[in-house]
């Protein structure tokens, strides 16, 4: 039998939280991403997987995005996502991240760039 690893119960209420609480550029991506906009993939947003909970995954092509803000920007911060990262990883999925600035100023470039991790463009 396989384990479950994804929007395991005990994480629903940190995910809602999330959801309900999402920092303006995860608002600003979302609104790109929802309602399968970019080459018709679903993307969902505040999805966990194991004990992590990630900004966007995107379930066909098991991409995860993830922006960062201000709160990434110290050491131990970034020993966290670097040991994250590779636990996903070694889950099979890959893992993509942006800067906060970057989703606002150069938009097309990171929704380019998001859909260049696509297997196929539809």
């Amino acid at each position: 039998m396989k384990k479950q690893i994804h929007n395991l119960k005990e994480m629903e209420v940190y995910r809602k939280d999330l959801r309900n609480n999402s920092t303006s550029a995860e608002a600003f991506l979302w609104n790109h991403l929802k309602g399968s906009k970019l080459y018709g993939r679903k993307f969902r947003r505040q999805h966990s997987i194991e004990h992590y909970i990630v900004d966007f995954y995107c379930p066909s092509e098991k991409l995860i995005v993830e922006l960062d803000g201000q709160i990434h920007l110290n050491n131990t911060a970034d020993e966290y996502d670097r040991k994250r990262e590779m636990d996903l990883e070694n889950l099979g999925f890959t893992v993509i991240r942006y800067e906060n600035k970057m989703v606002f100023d150069f938009l097309p470039s990171v929704l380019k760039d998001i859909s260049d991790h696509f297997k196929i463009k539809e």
